[in-house]
């Protein structure tokens, strides 16, 4: 199981590095759109677009990462406090009763609505640059499906704590 948890925990590592190498396009795009916009009353049609999608893609696709590295923000001023093998039971069973629960629905809507839009070719109307939506749309079933795999890796952690009355 230790092995799983670890496997799980390298997919979501992996990808949240790879994500992460958006913020440079994203940094260019941004400096690009300032640079025309106020340097050369010039600004571009396509660095909004560009710039909310990268920033989404990044957003989303770093969850898993997030969730890996426990990065999350939560209510620390009482759980800090509480031995390990509580704060075990406690993530335990709000990954049972919320995390599962709201993933699953993320990913079955999110799905719907990625296919929609692909299968329609869907297009922004934010910008006179209309660029296709779907990739971006895309990311959401494919978050929760990363998010539904790290939630397993955790439960899987929050057992092995219940066992050996330590977190790993």
């Amino acid at each position: 199981m230790d092995k799983f948890v670890k496997f799980i925990d390298g997919i979501s590592h992996w990808v949240g590095k790879i994500f992460a190498l958006l913020f440079l396009p994203l940094v260019y795009a941004l400096v690009h759109e300032i640079v025309a916009t106020k340097v050369f009353a010039r600004p571009t049609v396509w660095a909004f677009d560009l710039s909310y999608m990268l920033y989404g893609a990044i957003f989303m696709m770093g969850a898993a990462y997030t969730l890996a590295i426990d990065g999350h923000v939560r209510g620390d001023m009482f759980y800090r406090l509480w031995r390990p093998r509580v704060q075990a039971t406690v993530d335990l069973v709000l990954y049972i009763l919320v995390f599962f629960p709201a993933m699953i629905a993320l990913l079955y809507a999110g799905w719907s609505y990625a296919y929609y839009s692909f299968s329609i070719n869907e297009k922004s109307l934010q910008s006179p640059f209309g660029p296709i939506i779907w990739p971006l749309k895309m990311v959401i079933p494919a978050t929760a499906f990363l998010m539904l795999l790290q939630g397993i890796a955790q439960v899987i952690k929050c057992i092995r704590c219940l066992q050996r009355g330590r977190w790993e």
